[in-house]
């Protein structure tokens, strides 16, 4: 009729905000979905990925020696290959892997954990193929000790027990003091029952690193991955974690992965990587004699 009163001009105005809401809000409803729709594909990726199967008849392993017989690996087309990959780690020996980043180093260890599984060849521990061996005891065999320790919220003695759940706490303190860590500890307000922030949260990176040397003490395994792990500590925790180490290691089948040269001189065996490629192996003395890519490697260093 060509008039409209006060209240009714004002309950429009109110009430026509309600209209167009639900438009503004699709903005936030979209962005909603694309974060549920990536979080979903990732835990479908994890919850579908293929499980290793055990043997029907599992065989273990009497001696601890490594080999890779004519492995070959890749990860995707076009990307990084490993070709004829052949090298013997006997028992009780130090082996060094080194070469420049890419080469290949820490995929070994990725294949002898089975994280991977090669497209040919074969990988065994004292003459067995691994895959012949139930995958829970492969892992039992087996301390990892990286330069990357996974600590979790929770006391210090639950830490180290991850070595083995069995453990008693008299066998978890003589490992800490085999790993050089035990005085600190004992110093704690609370010792062994002391609780530590999730990856280490309050600890230095040489103290973790102890930590997971006294995992790998408690677990006693016959051969040890270790990716060397003194490149970013102080002298002090340098010293205590080799000494550490040097007790570790001994009459154990160890595949070190080197960043540092000068610290794999002693090391029964250097095999050289290079695109995924043995290039070279021996002593450092012999490596050392021929004058190739493992002079270069120490050259540059």
């Amino acid at each position: 009729q060509g008039e409209l009163s006060l209240f009714a001009y004002l309950m429009f105005i109110i009430v026509s905000k309600e209209f167009y809401k639900p438009f503004v809000n699709m903005e936030s409803h979209w962005l909603n979905y694309i974060k549920v729709k990536d979080s979903y594909g990732r835990i479908s990726h994890l919850l579908n990925a293929p499980v290793i199967t055990n043997p029907e008849q599992p065989k273990t392993a009497t001696h601890f020696n490594l080999s890779f017989d004519k492995v070959d690996f890749h990860y995707e087309k076009e990307g990084f290959e490993m070709k004829n990959l052949t090298f013997h780690v006997p028992e009780g020996t130090v082996t060094a892997l080194v070469g420049s980043s890419g080469s290949g180093k820490t995929t070994i260890t990725n294949l002898l954990l089975r994280f991977w599984e090669p497209q040919t060849g074969s990988i065994r521990i004292g003459g067995l193929d691994i895959r012949e061996m139930d995958y829970d005891y492969l892992l039992g065999k087996i301390s990892v000790v990286m330069q990357n320790v996974i600590l979790f919220s929770d006391t210090i003695a639950n830490n180290i027990k991850v070595g083995n759940q069995h453990a008693t706490q008299e066998e978890i303190e003589d490992a800490a003091r085999r790993a050089m860590i035990h005085d600190f500890i004992i110093n704690l307000p609370e010792g062994y029952e002391t609780k530590i922030g999730e990856n280490g949260l309050g600890l230095s990176g040489g103290q973790k690193q102890r930590l997971s040397i006294a995992r790998a003490f408690l677990k006693d395994a016959p051969i040890i991955l270790l990716d060397e792990i003194t490149s970013n500590v102080d002298p002090v925790n340098e010293y205590k974690i080799q000494q550490a180490m040097s007790s570790l290691i001994r009459n154990r089948t160890v595949l070190v992965i080197a960043h540092h040269l000068q610290t794999i001189r002693n090391a029964n065996q250097i095999i050289v990587m290079d695109k995924g490629h043995l290039v070279e192996y021996g002593t450092h003395a012999e490596l050392a004699a021929k004058n190739g890519m493992y002079c270069k490697l120490l050259s540059m260093q």
